[in-house]
């Protein structure tokens, strides 16, 4: 083997090619592309944690419209009636616990003057007198005949005298009112009670000595005048 001498070896190691050097552009743009990586992911998670945030406010402040329009409604709502008779004024509270879709009707037609000149059609003494757009239908005046026919009148715990409800399977295209004048034990299977006499028995007791044929139909026209709605009484 021919040995190498030490002037080929110095003339080889000088055309061996240097390790290449990264240069500083290069540093400089891969820090660069780094940066924006990591800028970028956190804007992401900035912009979706500030929308949940948001989502969750927002969530909030509509739960919030909603029960201040319920508490709006429930503070708006009326609590009485006056009911303006032939024979003078009834005073009437509208319970706050009855059916919301009874009272709620109830109201709008007030509102809308439905009951003015409605007359009473029915007045059974020491029973009841009812008032509406029509005549009792087959059930409610079986009801009545029948429970004033046996004289089944006698004292009921939960239900007094001086009761207003309706029939609990009303007619869409109206609305009828019952006041009760004696303790009724089933009333509430025959009507929706949503609120009582506080003022105005008397009147109510007027009403109820009016002469009525066979059939308990006033012989002399008497109705309502008009209802007018009040949030005192």
């Amino acid at each position: 083997m021919a040995r190498i001498k030490p002037r080929q070896l110095l003339i080889q190691s000088k055309t061996k090619k240097a390790p290449s050097r990264i240069s500083y552009s290069t540093i400089i743009t891969w820090n660069l592309i780094v940066v924006l990586v990591v800028l970028s992911l956190y804007a992401t998670y900035r912009h979706w944690h500030q929308r949940s945030a948001q989502d969750i406010e927002m969530d909030l402040h509509q739960a919030e419209l909603a029960v201040r329009q319920d508490n709006s409604k429930m503070t708006s709502r009326p609590g009485y009636a006056v009911m303006n008779t032939g024979k003078g004024p009834i005073t009437i509270e509208i319970y706050k616990d009855a059916s919301a879709d009874v009272v709620d009707r109830f109201i709008n037609l007030c509102k809308s003057n439905h009951f003015k000149g409605m007359p009473f059609r029915h007045i059974i003494k020491n029973f009841v007198i009812q008032g509406g757009d029509f005549d009792f239908d087959g059930a409610a005046q079986e009801w009545i005949t029948k429970a004033k026919a046996s004289g089944k009148n006698e004292l009921s715990p939960k239900h007094e005298a001086f009761m207003i409800g309706t029939a609990k399977n009303p007619n869409n295209k109206g609305f009828d009112l019952f006041i009760t004048t004696a303790p009724i034990p089933d009333l509430n299977d025959k009507l929706v009670v949503f609120g009582r006499v506080i003022k105005g028995e008397d009147i109510v007791q007027e009403i109820e000595e009016v002469d009525t044929d066979e059939h308990y139909q006033p012989k002399t026209p008497i109705g309502i005048m008009n209802i007018i709605l009040k949030q005192e009484p």
